[in-house]
């Protein structure tokens, strides 16, 4: 009776999972059901014999575009230790960003330490070959072909049916991308080769996704690691490796405990500076007049500030142009109508409006180039707690960017040194060593008490208490996670990032918090890295994420600055949409232009929330913006890829 009734238990649940499964997951074949070999698994069919044939030819091609190109490449490693509330947390990180010059490091040589090697701030933008030891020796990895080089290409000489084999798995999607799933294992007697599971687009035949192992010898073992590696289609049938997730357990602790997990990430494939909006063309207007001589003189201070601007014009186009800035986005326009909001709502006036950019970089920085705000992704990231009405995300945003909305301010400029051009003509490796930006421990405690003083407008007065919880937290983590508060050009939120000092800047916003409680399941304090925005790596542009809201079930679900594993939702590439054309002459500007502080009254706020849109082919829309000071959506962005 009772093996009766576990039977039907078993039927039940068969019926339940067929039923459950997505419809592009089944499908019934006519003739002769595919049998596993004498191994177990199944062998392909003619068919997909062929599509193994076409993703073994297309990495050849994916290794011959990566030898023309030397992206930036940055990891960030975070070593666990066990948490009686949270199952575990951070105990160590560190951090590594450094070009690599494919053509340098693919081949069959094993990687070296170069005596040559520059080495600038905290050891980034190393020679190619010293990058990848250091992060070797983190990783405490072999670094040969089996190394580095293998959490972006199976096997950058020998992926052929030579040397591995191929067994089919399953149909999937991964996002809109349509992909077929094979087993792969080393031939006999290889070792130090891919071990795992491999995902190939069914349109062209490229591989989009990878996950596993190397198959090493018992000695070895230990030395390899497991990983999941993501690629995105940046031009038409080009998919190049975008992000990478790598994660170890630890076999000496009891439970499900992780000894470290790490995330990398490659951009910059196209680096390149951005036009600027005007032309250097020679336009004849039929009918004008020279009016030249009734312009308006410039006057002496207005001389200043034009060549203040002109340095911070050549600073922000040399950042980018280096990889570290993303290219301009909507999301940026969002983040500077909240940084003139903060002017207008203080009622002061300058003489150009605020601009914001993003940092593309892991540490958790901010800095004021001049005129133009530049945020840190993981500040963004790791600040965007999202809830019904905007306020906890927006308030964060508003304390961070009135930091640096009081340096400029205060006065406290860039040297003015870099608007001569030929200071900033030097190699891309070598770029901070040559621009120490951050400013000073002195200009930092003027801004933070300016920073007070300009949150207690009334329309600001939420930010204080979201961002004193949002320090409160990052207080309980900061002596473990020092490189993630070590500020690689701008200001660390923290006072002393070389002594560990977890005094924070803004520590008067600190008592002002809500009192953190990590057991309370309705207080979020920060999220994870990489909660808010992806990039296009090839255009170096931001978009923000569009994920549904998962529930909090228990503490472990919060994972506050941690490295969360990489899910990409893939789609195929779509050629950007042509510019419109300019309106003609007196015709009203359209757009979503941030407004000039003291002039024109704050950003209107709406009922509810609107995310800026990021989603592929979308027409132009204007969306509205949410309470207390959120962002203000723009047009939408132009197609992206990932």
């Amino acid at each position: 009776m009772i093996f009766r009734k576990a039977c039907m238990a078993g039927l039940a649940l068969a019926s339940i999972v067929v039923l459950a499964a997505p419809a592009h997951a089944i499908k019934i074949l006519p003739g002769k059901k595919k049998q596993p070999d004498d191994t177990g698994y199944t062998k392909p069919t003619p068919a997909q014999n062929q599509l193994i044939d076409r993703a073994i030819a297309r990495e050849a091609e994916v290794i011959k575009v990566l030898k023309e190109r030397a992206p930036l490449t940055e990891v960030y490693i975070q070593t666990m230790k066990p948490d009686q509330d949270l199952l575990q947390v951070p105990e160590s990180d560190q951090h590594f960003l450094g070009r690599v010059e494919f053509s340098k490091v693919i081949g069959d040589r094993t990687y070296e330490t170069s005596k040559t090697s520059t080495g600038g701030k905290f050891g980034f933008f190393k020679n190619s070959l010293s990058f990848i030891t250091g992060l070797g020796k983190a990783l405490n990895l072999e670094f040969n072909e089996a190394g580095f080089m293998q959490m972006l290409l199976i096997d950058s000489k020998d992926f052929d049916r030579q040397h591995y084999n191929f067994y089919f798995v399953r149909n999937d999607f991964l996002g809109s991308v349509a992909t077929t799933v094979f087993d792969v294992q080393p031939a006999k007697g290889s070792y130090g080769r891919f071990f795992g599971r491999i995902w190939i687009e069914r349109r062209g035949g490229n591989i989009v996704r990878f996950n596993g192992s190397f198959n090493g010898s018992q000695a070895t073992h230990s030395e390899y690691y497991h990983f999941d590696s993501w690629r995105t289609n940046v031009q038409p049938d080009i998919w190049l490796p975008n992000s990478f997730y790598v994660e170890e357990s630890n076999p000496k602790v009891p439970g499900n405990i992780v000894k470290f997990k790490a995330v990398g990430h490659i951009w910059g494939y196209a680096l390149k500076v951005p036009e600027k909006e005007v032309e250097n063309t020679s336009v004849e207007v039929q009918g004008a007049t020279d009016v030249s001589n009734d312009a308006q003189d410039v006057s002496p201070l207005g001389a200043q500030r034009e060549w203040v601007q002109q340095a911070e014009d050549n600073v922000i186009d040399r950042l980018t142009k280096a990889g570290l800035l993303a290219a301009p986005s909507e999301f940026d326009k969002t983040l500077a109508a909240l940084a003139n909001n903060i002017l207008a709502y203080n009622q002061i006036p300058l003489s150009r409006p605020i601009r914001v950019r993003t940092l593309l970089t892991e540490p958790l920085e901010s800095l004021a180039v001049g005129n133009t705000v530049l945020l840190s992704k993981s500040v963004i990231d790791t600040t965007a707690v999202i809830t019904a009405d905007g306020a906890q995300q927006a308030g964060n945003l508003n304390a961070i960017l009135a930091f640096e909305v009081a340096h400029v301010i205060l006065g406290h400029r860039l040297d003015t040194k870099y608007a001569f051009s030929d200071r900033l003509l030097f190699p891309d490796t070598s770029a901070f060593t040559h621009i120490p930006m951050h400013h000073t421990d002195k200009d930092n405690e003027e801004a933070a008490k300016k920073t007070v003083e300009l949150l207690n407008a009334k329309e600001l007065q939420d930010a204080s208490t979201y961002f004193g919880l949002y320090l409160q937290q990052l207080s309980a983590r900061v002596k473990a996670l020092p490189d993630l508060n070590k500020a690689m050009i701008g200001d660390s939120l923290i006072k002393n990032d070389k002594d560990k000092d977890p005094t924070f800047w803004l520590a008067a916003l600190q008592a002002k918090g809500t009192k953190l409680d990590v057991k309370d399941l309705k207080q979020m304090a920060a999220m994870p890295l990489s909660s808010f925005l992806k990039f296009d790596p090839w255009t170096d542009q931001v978009i923000t994420l569009h994920a549904a809201q998962e529930p909090i079930l228990n503490p472990r679900d919060k994972m506050p600055f941690e490295v969360t594993p990489v899910y990409l939702r893939l789609s195929y590439y779509t050629a950007p949409v042509a510019p419109t054309a300019a309106p003609a002459a007196g015709a009203p500007a359209t757009g979503a232009a941030a407004p000039a502080a003291g002039t024109a009254a704050p950003v209107q706020q709406q009922a509810t929330p609107a995310p800026v849109d990021g989603n592929p082919g979308n027409a132009p829309q204007t969306a509205p913006a949410p309470q207390n000071g959120a962002p203000a959506s723009g047009t939408s962005t132009p197609p992206q890829n990932q």
